[in-house]
């Protein structure tokens, strides 16, 4: 009986390959994008945590300079003579490539990288010792001309003479214009190492960066018992503790959990084929349904068939749409990368490995989200009678019932949104209110449609024109899965846009206000500092000195600025918030301006006091907004921050002129300043901007991709539905009209749907953008974004709409408009 029974629900897929088709394509699709998305946040944390295995960032306690970059070597052997169990680590860059030096002997288990602990202390320590790489780093380290090239092996490296570097390189800059050569370096592949990463022997490093210092202090986790206070030993150092450490991994958790929230969307979408599908095949064998019960088989034995059944093709359209989600990642995963190294600084791998969580994810939700749509005609099934189960009347009884429950959770939702809008105020209750909003709009869609319907069809008197809308009405249900993955595609396109084009409009703003001064120009010593500074005011130019360290306030990391107050700042920085005379209380010292995302994290608003430092607590006078920034910053004048700080000088310059590039090619020619430590308003707005497109190019592909998913759910439902309905058409067309007209009729009948679901995703699609510019985008990054309308882009987003319609229900009305006569007679032989 079971053979038989799986035999005869398995002819039904021989008799309709599009059925199966669609299926297999729909589970397919929906599993591509969401375990493509996984599998690029999976890479990108596998980067982070390669880093920070490397690094030690967040695993132990660290000892960092209260002020400035650098801790001097004297420092480090008080601390260990005073008995404090540190290790010490210098970084700097060195062709673009992060280059990081430990001491093996001191340095924790893990820390530098597998390699570096495992191997024998004599290949890792002393002059002679390598560097490590994986091989795309190494690729870029490969034209300096201290360090050889790495072949492909590990402990066996090929060595080759490699080209000097261009005059004015990243390379000459870190190692010194007058730097003596040092021995060469070997550089080591070693896959284990972070991407962007290169790690060494601190003695090596600090030959290769020019350099004695150190840059920060390991605490190992097992200290003496009795030891001097820090602050005895080392005054100008601070314990920082490991809970404190600045995470890449929690930076960009709001970055990732928007991907995730995207691939789910999509997924979400591409179930509805899978759901719609399922529907139709169970309409479409009620028929055997009845016969095999009838024949004696037990409702639980053919419950589980079914189950069984539909399952192991899921799982085949599972393992379908894994493949595919690789290729998806594979493609998008270098624009990630970039983007991630454009906001956060996050060295992410650009290449793809096969990780069992995002595609075990991908094939369990894939099997999980077809035994939810399932579960609802499995249901169906079992409250039937014996012969109600083969009556066409009994399933759309059903059906009706299940829309009425689906237009109260519908409300239920929705309310709830309404409730959570004003309530929310974190990423989780974020997320909750974008998926209450979009799952009840795309539930309230079916009802709000067959209301639209009804209306135009009671002010219509034509015959055909009152029949097309009837007939419209009529395929609603059928139609209605397929109608809701479009809504939430549409919505989430003009959600998104809008966001994108808020940002856009508001960060071009935000660069034309900061970037005022015509050229930048760094320094690296306190007198080219000073000398910089009188020869530019010796000439008239307006000086803007910029100070700079790190530090903590408010429990908060944050970077405290000293800046010369003049016009500039007075009249092109814009506030948030301000107090009257904000710049006149800077500038005397009395007050500070912080930013958007400092003032939200700490709490608070002008008027609060602000703890600068122990003893000194000022009133905040302006909030600023800094967008495009996850870190807190604060603004003091250049004389507080002076006397808080000597020993600090102004690294970088802003300076107004009228002739930007004379005064560039003059630094370089009388003051020796390198042509890449000069740079030009212009230049900076061109690299913000192209960081800010790769920002948002991967969210722009997952649009499309959840669009044209979209458009293949009503090309389904459509073609399955084609069959289902020559019955209906056969006497209109015998009563004249031909079969061209009925085809084109069905294109229109796409256009009004698509129309409609265009008209109610608008307000869903909007309501998306202030859910993500006002509640998410706080949450996530501190600052929030104001709000603009793009009426031309919606009307754009509308017509895509309607074009997707048009080519899902092309085949199909062409299929109808070429309908053999002889089926549309046989409908007349035929007891429907």
């Amino acid at each position: 009986m079971i053979a038989a029974g799986l035999r005869a629900l398995l002819a039904h897929w021989r008799r309709n390959p599009l059925q199966l088709f669609a299926f297999l394509a729909g589970l397919a699709l929906a599993t591509a994008l969401w375990s493509g998305v996984q599998a690029i946040n999976a890479e990108a944390r596998a980067s982070y945590d390669a880093a920070a295995a490397v690094l030690g960032e967040g695993q132990y306690d660290q000892i960092l300079p209260r002020r400035g970059d650098s801790i001097d070597q004297a420092q480090y052997v008080a601390l260990r003579r005073a008995g404090w169990l540190v290790s010490p680590v210098i970084e700097g860059r060195l062709n673009g490539v992060r280059l990081v030096g430990v001491e093996p002997v001191t340095a924790p288990t893990g820390l530098g990288g597998l390699s570096i602990n495992d191997r024998p202390a004599n290949a890792v320590l002393g002059p002679a010792g390598p560097i490590f790489a994986n091989a795309e780093t190494a690729a870029r380290l490969a034209s300096m001309p201290a360090l050889d090239r790495p072949g492909p092996g590990r402990t066996q490296p090929q060595h080759r003479e490699t080209d000097s570097p261009e005059p004015d390189s990243p390379a000459q800059d870190a190692l010194g214009p007058n730097r003596l050569e040092p021995d060469r370096v070997e550089v080591v592949i070693d896959p284990s190492v972070a991407p962007g990463l290169a790690v060494g022997d601190i003695g090596v490093v600090q030959r290769l960066l020019a350099r004695s210092d150190l840059t920060r202090l390991i605490v190992l986790p097992q200290q003496p018992r009795a030891q001097p206070a820090l602050a005895d030993v080392a005054p100008a150092l601070l314990l920082q503790p490991s809970a404190q450490a600045a995470d890449i991994g929690q930076l960009t958790d709001s970055f990732h959990l928007n991907l995730t929230a995207f691939g789910f969307l999509s997924f979400s979408v591409g179930l509805f084929i899978v759901h719609s599908t399922i529907g139709l095949a169970f309409e479409q064998r009620r028929s055997m349904v009845r016969t095999l019960r009838a024949l004696g088989m037990p409702m639980r034995l053919l419950v589980g068939l079914i189950a069984a059944e539909m399952l192991g093709l899921a799982a085949i359209g599972a393992a379908i749409g894994v493949m595919l989600g690789y290729l998806i990642a594979a493609l998008l995963l270098p624009d990630v990368a970039a983007t991630l190294r454009g906001l956060y600084g996050a060295q992410v791998s650009g290449s793809l490995q096969l990780r069992a969580e995002w595609w075990l994810s991908g094939f369990l939700l894939a099997l999980l989200g077809t035994a939810a749509a399932l579960a609802g005609r499995i249901w169906q099934i079992a409250r039937m009678p014996l012969l109600t189960a083969g009556r066409p009347r009994a399933w759309v009884l059903a059906n009706a019932r299940r829309l009425r429950l689906q237009g109260r959770a519908a409300l239920v939702l929705l309310a709830g949104a309404a409730v959570l809008a004003g309530l929310a105020d974190g990423l989780a209750s974020g997320f909750a209110l974008l998926g209450a909003l979009l799952l009840g709009a795309a539930l309230a869609l079916p009802p709000l449609a067959e209301r639209a319907l009804r209306l135009v069809q009671d002010r219509i008197a034509a015959p055909v024109w009152r029949w097309f809308w009837a007939d419209t009405r009529q395929q609603l249900p059928g139609l209605s899965l397929a109608l809701m993955a479009l809504l939430l595609a549409v919505s989430a396109n003009i959600g998104v846009s809008t966001m994108v084009s808020s940002f856009r409009v508001t960060f071009v703003g935000f660069l034309d206000q900061r970037l005022a001064p015509e050229l930048f120009v760094r320094v690296e010593t306190a007198q080219a500092s000073a000398a910089l500074e009188r020869y530019l005011s010796a000439r008239g130019h307006e000086l803007l000195p910029l100070l700079a360290t790190p530090t903590r306030i408010a429990g908060q990391p944050t970077r405290l600025f000293g800046v010369r107050v003049g016009p500039t700042y007075r009249e092109n920085w814009r506030f948030l918030a301000a107090e009257p005379a904000a710049w006149d209380r800077v500038e005397a010292g009395a007050a500070v301006i912080v930013n958007e995302q400092l003032a939200r994290r700490a709490g608070l608003w002008t008027g609060d006091r602000l703890a600068i430092t122990e003893g000194l607590r000022l009133p905040i006078v302006g909030v600023v907004g800094d967008y495009g920034n996850p870190n807190g910053q604060a603004v003091i004048a250049e004389p507080l921050f002076r006397s808080l700080h000597p020993d600090l000088f102004a690294r970088q310059f802003g300076v107004r002129t009228q002739t930007p590039q004379t005064l560039r090619a003059a630094l370089g020619d009388s003051r020796g300043i390198s042509i890449n430590a000069i740079i030009d308003q212009a230049a900076i707005k061109r690299a913000s901007l192209q960081v800010f497109e790769r920002t948002f190019l991967v969210t722009d592909a997952l649009n499309l991709l959840t669009l044209g998913v979209a458009g293949f759910a009503i090309l389904m439902s459509l073609l399955t539905l084609a069959d289902q309905r020559v019955p209906q058409l056969a006497p209109v067309w015998a009563l004249g009209l031909t079969r061209k007209r009925l085809g084109a009729l069905e294109l229109l009948r796409a256009v009004a749907l698509a129309v409609i679901v265009f008209l109610c995703a608008l307000p869903v699609g909007l309501g998306l953008a202030w859910v993500l510019l006002s509640i998410v985008n706080v949450a996530a990054f501190g600052w929030q974004l104001p709000m603009f309308f793009f009426p031309f882009d919606y009307a754009m987003l509308g017509l895509y709409a309607i074009i997707a319609a048009l080519l899902a229900a092309s085949w199909p009305a062409l299929r109808l408009a070429r309908t053999p006569l002889a089926t549309l007679l046989k409908v007349f032989a035929n007891e429907r």
